[in-house]
């Protein structure tokens, strides 16, 4: 399979949400979701991660205890999650 590379600015995007992760997880966050996404592309034969993509990895990988803190998060980034069909 080709590289998988990422939408200029959801990279970005991506490593400021990953900022808001506490740092005692942070890591293992990071590893969940990016091989989320992984899978995610490589199901739909396609190498570029857009937004709507990490968004679905994000909703997918995190507790549901943390779910209210994370969207808290990305609206705070300016990332509407509601677009992309998430509540």
């Amino acid at each position: 399979m080709n590289q998988i590379t990422w939408e200029k600015s959801v990279e970005e995007q991506f490593k400021q949400v990953l900022e808001q992760i506490p740092a005692l997880v942070r890591d293992i966050a990071e590893i969940r979701i990016t091989k989320k996404l992984e899978s995610m592309l490589k199901e739909q034969n396609r190498t570029v991660i857009s937004e709507k993509d990490m968004v679905d990895a994000l909703f997918a990988e995190t507790p549901p205890g943390f779910v209210p803190l994370m969207k808290n998060g990305l609206r705070e980034l300016n990332i509407d999650f509601t677009k992309y069909g998430q509540a």
